[in-house]
């Protein structure tokens, strides 16, 4: 890979990421603490049908395909890459997978498949939801921060490349 592909790669992927933690924004900043302010009922059903949602996203289609992409780069870089740029290609990735994927399959995953489970109505409803609000939403903001961290150094790793 020539230098110019690689500093378009690392500049595609870091646009990717940023796309990636402005949506996990709006849910740390806004979305989430709207739903949390909604009733359990309403709040369980607007966020059971996000989540069905979002499976036929280009959302989710970046932020997956940004796991394979991320360690390519870090791969390669590894390999191939004997610059300042080196660490941080090596360094977006891990960040991007253990802060982004690892927390998502880990932590808000298994979550959004018990609040789809649950019937929306009723006492462990109730109960849940306001546990599930916050939880869900620390674990985003790691989210956020991972994905923009991520960005950052791919940014970075562009302009030294």
């Amino acid at each position: 890979m020539t230098l110019p592909v690689l500093s378009f790669v690392c500049l595609f992927a870091g646009i990717a990421c940023v796309l990636v933690a402005g949506v996990f924004l709006a849910f740390s900043d806004f979305i989430m603490r709207g739903l949390a302010q909604a009733e359990p009922v309403a709040g369980i059903d607007a966020m059971q049908q996000i989540n069905r949602t979002v499976l036929r996203s280009v959302f989710l289609f970046l932020f997956f395909a940004l796991a394979p992409i991320t360690a390519a780069i870090a791969g390669y870089a590894w390999f191939r890459v004997d610059s300042d740029a080196q660490p941080l290609m090596i360094g977006a990735a891990a960040i991007y997978l253990v802060t982004v994927i690892a927390v998502t399959v880990v932590g808000n995953v298994p979550m959004n498949e018990r609040l789809a489970a649950m019937p929306k109505a009723g006492d462990s409803a109730a109960t849940y939801w306001p546990r599930y609000c916050q939880v869900w939403t620390w674990l985003n903001h790691v989210r956020t921060l991972g994905s923009t961290s991520a960005a950052i150094c791919l940014l970075l790793a562009a302009t030294l490349s």
